[in-house]
């Protein structure tokens, strides 16, 4: 009887222990994939971030012109699928269309500059407004043409504005710098600060895992990268001050680029733009905050902040 009670015990440990094992089995799985993807995240950033950064600061304005050119038109041809044009033919003409627009941007670049970084602004401005009033968003599986030129403004105004700053003497290719290091930290504080703090959804039908805590941590970094920034910069104290809330502006401008893209992907109920970054998704997915807060970063920097004349975002 003992000898039966025994085998009976080691049978139904073998049974439970058969049961688990395939749950064993998918968990190790589970953990090693998310290793890898962990791998190539960090990767792709570490050789993303050496490329950026070495073009930044060792290039010529003209030279980073055609480098960041190259990137605007690998973003353009993600933005035609969040705009749900897929056609090769149709694609590669508009990729055509903004190399056209980024030439002639830098060939007018006197007239056409400035209006350019206040036409975005005010665009920003707008969806600042509107992103809030959103409650549902509906898959719309068709073809929207219109956003094409949304993208020729965003994307164009972008190249514009990290050129504008680049080529202000004697700080251009630090001040860039600075502006990709206050998006950083505002990035990874709001997600530091959300995960701590983070109870009350930002956007929940935009962006379910952003709080207002991260907008708050966000704010925090923003503004401690902008205090760096006047005390680098030796700025009056009136001016230090201006730097400071442009800093803080800038990273809700920044909030807002991502929502929009995220708007822009729930639309075609896309997780990322594109695969072309392992773990990464696509380049819009690492640049949606920069379109956003590149035009007012720039006209921030070169007008209300420094005193420089708005003229000298095209002295090159």
């Amino acid at each position: 009887m003992i000898m039966r009670t025994v085998n009976g015990g080691l049978g139904a440990l073998a049974s439970s222990l058969n049961r688990r094992a395939p749950l064993v089995r998918t968990h190790m799985a589970d953990n090693a994939m998310a290793k890898s993807t962990l791998h190539r995240r960090i990767w792709t950033a570490l050789w993303l971030a050496a490329l950026v950064l070495g073009a930044v600061w060792l290039l010529p304005t003209a030279a980073l012109a055609l480098f960041l050119g190259a990137f605007v038109l690998i973003a353009a041809w993600e933005w035609c699928g969040l705009a749900g044009i897929n056609a090769p033919l149709v694609r590669g003409g508009y990729l055509l269309l903004m190399a056209a627009v980024l030439l002639g941007l830098w060939r007018y670049a006197a007239q056409l500059w400035p209006l350019l970084l206040v036409m975005s602004l005010l665009w920003w401005l707008l969806q600042s407004w509107r992103l809030w009033r959103i409650q549902a968003i509906p898959i719309n599986p068709t073809p929207q043409p219109h956003l094409l030129l949304v993208g020729l403004l965003i994307l164009s105004a972008t190249w514009t504005a990290v050129l504008s700053v680049h080529q202000l003497t004697p700080h251009g290719p630090g001040l860039v710098l600075a502006l990709l290091l206050l998006i950083a930290t505002a990035d990874s504080a709001a997600y530091f600060s959300g995960r701590r703090w983070g109870r009350t959804k930002l956007a929940p039908h935009l962006s379910p895992g952003k709080t207002w805590a991260g907008v708050y941590g966000a704010l925090t970094g923003a503004a401690l990268v902008s205090a760096s920034i006047a005390f680098w910069l030796d700025l009056s104290p009136l001016h230090s001050v201006a730097m400071l809330v442009l800093g803080v502006l800038v990273a809700m401008l920044s909030i807002v680029g991502d929502l929009y893209e995220s708007l822009l992907k729930r639309r075609r109920h896309l997780k990322d733009s594109s695969q072309l970054l392992p773990g990464h998704g696509g380049l819009l997915d690492r640049i949606d905050s920069l379109t956003a807060a590149a035009p007012l970063y720039a006209l921030g920097l070169t007008w209300a902040v420094t005193g420089f004349p708005l003229e000298l975002l095209t002295d090159r």
